[in-house]
């Protein structure tokens, strides 16, 4: 019986416990929603900003490059002829191997392969062609020995004639003077055919020695553009300039450049070597706010992939001409900001959020932008709790918040939601 009452007692102890908890709770409950109608006028620093997403990159990169058209010589790319001679279609270089983006490499280190197919078959064709022009001037070299000595053999045989018309010339001066003249003219003309087989003989060794010399000339050349190519080959395998991480180059498409990827002769980069230790983050201004920003103006800077840390830094460059991005038609302008520190655990191409500040007032009294009302005759004001219409004086505004020049203080209770009954709250001028 004594058990069955104790039961009792306790159950009825643990029913008003419970009943006095659920008064309490809803009586706390009914206090915070109350509350929550409310929003209470602060003081402090006041700050207008404009803020965007942007993207992190270096300062300063090196380019990692692939073979370079030497010198102004003609090799490794197309459309060439000149000093060394060859003849090559305008091709891109294909990229056949590349470490992952990100590497972290020495210098000299590998960072790429490109595809020598090509190149190689170019190099086989040029070296034909040097055996072929080596050929031909063994051709000329002994075709020129065969024929200056026919004509020196002619030459000869010539002066011999020549000699024989003058004895009989100088032992005619006793015969008739029809014989004599006859003599003489035969003389003549044996001398006028030794000159021409000269003249003859000259002017075939200039001709063959001519020859000979741009027939030599071409096998110079092609040798030097066969050793340039050769060279320009060995520099397929791309090595870094410098110690750092690798990056990928992005092309004119924004796409980047990586294995499978061309790249062109000319220009011939295939990643880069950012500087970690000064980093930029670009973003991009609406053409209405971008009047608001300066050079030289703070920025706070929050990077997504590093999180419960920020940074600062300051607007270095601003563009002069907008443009449009993406499927919007309102104008954006590029803003570099430099990242004040280093801080290795940034990364080029990490996303950033940018806050650039405009104007700060380090003890300002404010509201919502939500508490403030307008009427019909633009007068602005707020419901205060005490349940009056208070009209207030603004000054400037964020994207929250006005700054209250005068019609509150510090500590004042307003509804944040117009109340039912506000058009028969009191109105209290300033």
């Amino acid at each position: 019986m004594n058990v069955k009452r104790k039961n009792s007692t306790i159950s009825v102890s643990i029913i008003i416990v419970l009943i006095a908890g659920l008064i309490i709770f809803n009586n706390y409950g009914k206090r915070q929603e109350k509350l929550s109608l409310f929003y209470e006028v602060t003081q402090g620093v006041f700050e207008i900003t404009v803020e965007n997403a942007g993207k992190l990159s270096a300062e300063k990169t090196t380019d990692i490059k692939g073979p370079v058209l030497g010198d102004g010589e003609n090799v490794g790319g197309g459309g060439f002829g000149g000093r060394g001679g060859g003849m090559m279609r305008v091709s891109n270089l294909k990229i056949q191997d590349m470490v992952p983006e990100g590497t972290l490499v020495k210098k000299g280190d590998y960072v790429a392969q490109l595809d020598r197919t090509e190149y190689q078959n170019t190099l086989a064709t040029a070296r034909e062609e040097l055996t072929n022009l080596q050929a031909n001037l063994e051709l000329a070299i002994l075709d020129t020995a065969l024929s200056l000595s026919d004509l020196r053999d002619a030459i000869v045989s010539q002066r011999y004639a020549v000699e024989e018309a003058q004895i009989k010339v100088d032992g005619s001066q006793y015969e008739a003077p029809a014989t004599i003249r006859q003599r003489e003219a035969e003389l003549d003309k044996q001398i006028r055919k030794l000159e021409q087989t000269i003249a003859q003989y000259e002017l075939r060794e200039k001709k063959i020695l001519i020859n000979i010399e741009q027939t030599r000339q071409k096998v110079e050349n092609q040798e030097v553009y066969i050793a340039q190519l050769q060279q320009y080959i060995n520099n397929f395998t791309i090595t870094a300039p410098d110690d750092g991480m690798v990056i990928y180059k992005e092309n004119i498409m924004g796409t980047k450049i990586k294995t499978g990827s061309s790249i062109n002769a000319f220009e011939n980069v295939v990643a880069t070597l950012p500087d970690l230790t000064t980093m930029i983050s670009t973003t991009h201004v609406s053409e209405v706010d971008i009047v608001k920003v300066e050079i030289g103006q703070n920025v706070q800077i929050t990077v997504d992939a590093v999180p419960n840390k920020s940074y600062t830094g300051k607007v270095i460059s601003i563009a002069n001409v907008g443009e449009t991005l993406g499927n919007s038609d309102t104008k954006m302008f590029e803003v570099e900001i430099q990242l004040n520190g280093t801080d290795l655990a940034l990364k080029p191409d990490m996303t950033t959020w940018n806050k650039i500040l405009i104007k700060s007032y380090p003890d300002a009294v404010s509201v919502p932008l939500d508490c403030v009302y307008a009427s019909t005759d633009g007068i602005q004001y707020v419901y205060k709790k005490n349940r009056t219409r208070q009209i207030v004086s603004l000054g400037e505004m964020n994207e929250k918040s006005y700054i209250v020049e005068e019609g509150l203080k510090p500590g004042t209770l307003i509804y944040i939601i117009p109340p039912e009954d506000g058009d028969n709250f009191r109105i209290s001028e300033i």
